[in-house]
C-alpha cells in the first residue's frame, strides 16, 4: 500500500527555505567569527577559544531543556512553529551584537561583550530556533520518503546559503567600508534577511493534529531527569549526537581555511573558490539523495560507502596541498563533498527513524526532544571547532595582520585544514557502519 503524503511541493520547498535563515548565523559566525575578533577587535585567540569552550557548557543544557519545552507546548501555532518564529528574533539581535563590539570599550569589557552576546546567541536564541525548525520534520508530515526530501531541500538551501556567504563576505565587508563598521553592517543586513526568510519559513506549513502524528502514545510530560535517561538508552540517537557533533566539528576547522588562503596560498580570495569547490559537489548530491535512497531500500549502505569515500577523497586533498596543486585540492575538495551529501541530506529522516526506536522500545513519544540533537551538535562541535582552532593559532605563535607568519603557524594550519578533517571523517565512518537504527525498528515491528 502506497505511504500517505502529507505535503505539497510549496510546503516542502518553504520548509527547507528556513536554512536560509539559519545559516545566514552558522556560517557567517563559524567562518568569519574569528578572523573579526582577532584582526579587527583586537582580541587574543587563545582567550576567545577559551570563552567559546565556556559557552558550550551552558550549551548542554539548553537544548535538551528547549526540545523538552517544544514537547510540552500546546499552541494555535502547534508545538515547534511558534519556538521557530519567536526564537529569531533573539538570533538576529545578538548575531549583530556578536559583530558589533564597541572600540571604546576597555578590553576586558570587549571580551565580556563578546561572551554574553555569543552564549545569548547558541545557547539560547539558535538552540530555541533549529531545535523547533528540526523537530518539524516529525510534526508537518509522517511520510518517510517526504522527510528525506524535505532534509535534503533544506540542505540544498543551508549549503547555498553557505557558499554564498563564504563567497562574498570578504568582499562585502570591503565594500561597506571594511574595519569593524563593515562588519557590523554586514551583520545587520544578514540578521535582516534571515528574519524575514525564517518567517517565511514558518508560515509556509502547518503541524499535524496529536491525533494525526500518533501512531502510538501522545508526547508526554518528562521530568528533564526521566528525558535525559529515556535519550541515553536509545544507543542510535548517542550515535547521532556523535556524529552530529564530528559533521560540525569538520566544518568548523575547515571554515579555517581563510587563515590557511591568506598566509599559505596568499590569496583570501581564494575562499571563494574554495567555497564554490565544495558546495556546488554537496547541493548536486543534495538533489539526488531522495532518489539513491529510494533505490538502496535505505539510508545505512548510501550513508557508510559516502563516508569511506570522503575520507580518501580528503587523504588526496592532502596530497594535493603538500604538492602544491591547488587544482587537485579544489577536484578532491569536491569529491569528498558530493560523497559526504547523502547523509547531510538524510540526516533528519534518519534522526525521526532514531525517534521512533525509542516509541518501539520504549513505547514513549519525544520528537522535539530528539532533535535537540540537531542544535546540540551545532554547537557544541561547531562551539568546540572554533574554540580549538584558538587554542591552537595561539599556541603556534600566530600574529594578526602579519605579512609572514612563523614556521610554527605555518605547521599548524596545514594539521588544522589538512589533517584535522580527514581524521573527522574516519571517525565518522566508523560510527555510520554501527547506525543501523533502520534494520532494527522492522525488527521491532
Amino acid at each position: 500500500m502506497q505511504e500517505k503524503t502529507y505535503l505539497k511541493w510549496y510546503n516542502k520547498v518553504g520548509y527547507g527555505s528556513g536554512d536560509i535563515a539559519g545559516n545566514v548565523v552558522y556560517a557567517f559566525l563559524s567562518s568569519f567569527v574569528m578572523i573579526y575578533l582577532t584582526d579587527t577587535a583586537g582580541l587574543n585567540a587563545g582567550v576567545v577559544g577559551t570563552l567559546m569552550l565556556l559557552s558550550k557548557l551552558f550549551d548542554g543544557v539548553s537544548d535538551i531543556f528547549f526540545g523538552s519545552m517544544i514537547d510540552k507546548t500546546s499552541s494555535r501555532m502547534g508545538k515547534a512553529r511558534p519556538w521557530m518564529f519567536w526564537g529569531y528574533f533573539g538570533c538576529a539581535a545578538t548575531l549583530i551584537g556578536v559583530f558589533a563590539i564597541p572600540a571604546s570599550l576597555g578590553e576586558g569589557a570587549k571580551y565580556a561583550w563578546f561572551f554574553i552576546t555569543y552564549t545569548l546567541l547558541n545557547a539560547v536564541f539558535y538552540t530555541a530556533n533549529n531545535i523547533a525548525y528540526s523537530a518539524l520534520t516529525a510534526l508537518i508530515t509522517r511520510n518517510g520518503g517526504e522527510r528525506v526530501q524535505m532534509g535534503s531541500i533544506r540542505f540544498i538551501f543551508a549549503f547555498g546559503t553557505s557558499l554564498l556567504i563564504q563567497t562574498i563576505t570578504v568582499d562585502f565587508v570591503k565594500s561597506l567600508g571594511g574595519g569593524a563598521s563593515g562588519w557590523r553592517t554586514a551583520a545587520i543586513i544578514y540578521a535582516a534577511i534571515g528574519l524575514i526568510v525564517n518567517s517565511i519559513s514558518v508560515f509556509s506549513v502547518h503541524e499535524l493534529p496529536p491525533e494525526e502524528t500518533a501512531g502510538g502514545p501522545q508526547e508526554e510530560k518528562y521530568r528533564l531527569s526521566d528525558t535525559i535517561r529515556i535519550l541515553a538508552a536509545n544507543k542510535y540517537y548517542v550515535m547521532i549526537c556523535g556524529i552530529y557533533i564530528l559533521t560540525q566539528l569538520y566544518t568548523a576547522t575547515l571554515n579555517m581555511g581563510i587563515y590557511f588562503m591568506t598566509y599559505i596560498l596568499g590569496n583570501a580570495s581564494l575562499l571563494a573558490s574554495f567555497s564554490l569547490a565544495i558546495n556546488i559537489p554537496m547541493i548536486c548530491g543534495l538533489v539526488l539523495t531522495p532518489v539513491l535512497v529510494k533505490k538502496l531500500g535505505g539510508m545505512y549502505r548510501l550513508n557508510l560507502t559516502g563516508y569511506a569515500l570522503s575520507a580518501a577523497a580528503r587523504a588526496m586533498v592532502i596530497v594535493g596541498a603538500y604538492l602544491g596543486s591547488i587544482p587537485m585540492m579544489l577536484v578532491f575538495s569536491g569529491a569528498a563533498a558530493i560523497c559526504m551529501s547523502p547523509l547531510q541530506g538524510d540526516l533528519s529522516a534518519l534522526i525521526a527513524t532514531c525517534s521512533e526506536y525509542t516509541l518501539l522500545t520504549q513505547n514513549r513519544r519525544m520528537d522535539g526532544t530528539m532533535y535537540s540533537c540537531t542544535s546540540l551538535g551545532v554547537k557544541i562541535g561547531g562551539g568546540i571547532g572554533v574554540a580549538l582552532a584558538g587554542w591552537l593559532l595561539e599556541a603556534s605563535g600566530y600574529i594578526a595582520n602579519a605579512p609572514v607568519q612563523a614556521d610554527s603557524c605555518i605547521s599548524m594550519l596545514y594539521f588544522m585544514y589538512l589533517w584535522i578533517p580527514m581524521g573527522i571523517n574516519i571517525l565518522i565512518t566508523v560510527l555510520l557502519s554501527r547506525l543501523k537504527v533502520e534494520q532494527a525498528n522492522e525488527a521491532l515491528r
